[in-house]
């Protein structure tokens, strides 16, 4: 019988040897989970799992970021926007969004009596702000507060006395401060930022003024005009009396210098605009309220007649009142051209050719449905408000609310009007051709993010650019 033979004297070599395909089934998976816990970078210590929870991070990378603290200090309530940005001025995401955005009820203004206990309701969101910030990068870090319109109601002494403690409070942080970077914004500045926002959004910062687009943004009480001129266009600005916002800011972007031409119309926003309209005919029925509608219309601390004509809206009549509203005609016009009210209208150029057109003007068209609401950017042409401003009008009341179910029951009354005035005051009054494109924004993309169009990321932007 065959007899296998014994290995007792088997020596270490010829067990590797009569081994060598398990143990290297077995070590090269090893050494290759080895060479990649290598090559990847450590976690700097100052950064918690929930600060960037898909990202790791070396520390070489932590010192070349830049973040910034903005306060948005409005009358409904205080909120604060942590944004940070690489070397190259590109936006990080912070968690899984690309910023920390935090609130909190009610605003500054509610705090008229007391000042300190005003800025103190900032506490909560100023921690969770430095929460975020490298401790390495905090003293670096601006931290900016824009009061808008609930401090301006309260008046000049009684919102500087909040502003006074905000910037105590600022001070003792671990933020760095600066008495003018705590403010009541004008609508100028806002403005201003805005064209910043969302031309850092579409990557057109840094290049040349030529390459920017233009923005307009109708809010309630007023509205902004900003678009980047050439440096021989800035040279010819008109002097203004004092008190008045100069038409021109010079800004450092991304390594390149702007003139900026902004200003801010206020009484024609939205809301704003219809008491002036409904003024032009005082305590008479208006050819721009829906027919059938009877009532009255409070602005400002004044109430104002707001009831259709008997033989009901008109858009002719209507766009006459509008134009007659904005001035347009007026003799105060000192200068080579103007917009409407006598305002210098920056004297045009390539800043100008593409305009980006924001807030009430998406709102409304959304409203009435010529946009589609769940896009970000709809190009559009001013001729489309005219066009829907004639349906508006010729909508009786008691149909308007199945007509437009997405507008509010209490705008519906002032529909034809809106319309009527959003047309008007891109053609009359900015001087746009009523056939020319324009891009009405909600939001900007930004690779894989939607980003809301507003001021405090150009306010950041500003900042940390300042300091490059």
């Amino acid at each position: 019988m065959f007899k296998r033979p014994t290995r007792q004297h088997e020596t270490f070599t010829d067990k590797v040897y009569r081994f060598r395909g398990v143990i290297l089934v077995v070590s090269i998976p090893l050494l290759l989970i080895s060479f990649v816990l290598f090559l990847m970078p450590a976690r700097n210590s100052s950064e918690s799992l929930e600060t960037f929870p898909n990202r790791k991070v070396s520390p070489k990378n932590v010192k070349s970021r830049s973040y910034a603290v903005i306060f948005d200090a409005g009358s409904s309530g205080s909120r604060v926007h942590v944004f940070c940005f690489d070397e190259r001025l590109d936006l990080i995401p912070i968690g899984q969004d690309l910023e920390l955005f935090v609130q909190k009820k009610p605003g500054l203004s509610a705090f008229a009596k007391d000042p300190k206990l005003a800025a103190e309701s900032l506490l909560p969101l100023l921690e969770k702000a430095q929460n975020v910030v490298p401790s390495e990068l905090r003293s670096k870090t601006a931290v900016r507060v824009g009061a808008t319109a609930g401090l301006r109601a309260l008046g000049t002494a009684a919102s500087e006395n909040i502003l006074q403690e905000v910037r105590n409070l600022l001070k003792d942080s671990s933020l760095k401060s600066q008495a003018d970077w705590v403010t009541v914004l004008d609508g100028s500045q806002e403005g201003s930022y805005e064209w910043v926002t969302i031309n850092y959004l579409l990557g057109n910062l840094g290049k040349d003024y030529s390459n920017t687009v233009g923005v307009v943004d109708l809010g309630g009480g007023s509205v902004q005009m900003a678009y980047a001129i050439s440096e021989a266009d800035a040279a010819k600005a008109p002097k203004i009396s004092d008190g008045e916002d100069t038409y021109v800011r010079e800004m450092y972007l991304k390594g390149a210098k702007y003139y900026l031409y902004v200003h801010s119309y206020l009484r024609y926003g939205l809301l704003a605009a219809r008491a002036e309209i409904l003024s032009v005919n005082k305590d008479a029925d208006n050819p721009c309220i829906l027919t059938g509608h009877l009532g009255s219309y409070d602005y400002g601390g004044e109430t104002f007649k707001a009831s259709a004509l008997p033989s009901g809206a008109s858009i002719d009549e209507c766009t006459s009142v509008a134009f007659n509203a904005l001035k347009v005609n007026e003799s105060t016009c000192t200068h080579m051209k103007c917009t409407f009210g006598g305002v210098w209208n920056g004297g045009g150029g390539d800043g100008q050719k593409n305009l980006f057109v924001a807030s009430f003007f998406f709102d409304r068209a959304a409203e009435a449905g010529f946009v589609d609401s769940s896009k970000p950017t709809v190009e559009v042409k001013p001729h489309d408000f005219l066009e829907a401003a004639r349906q508006a009008c010729e909508t009786k009341i008691e149909d308007a609310e199945t007509a437009y179910p997405h507008v509010d029951k209490d705008n519906l009354p002032f529909l034809c009007m809106d319309l009527s005035y959003q047309y008007t005051l891109l053609i009359n009054g900015f001087g746009l051709d009523p056939w020319q494109t324009i891009t009405l924004v909600k939001r900007v993309p930004y690779g894989e993010h939607q980003v809301e169009a507003a001021w405090p990321l150009g306010s950041a932007i500003e900042v940390v650019s300042s300091q490059k």
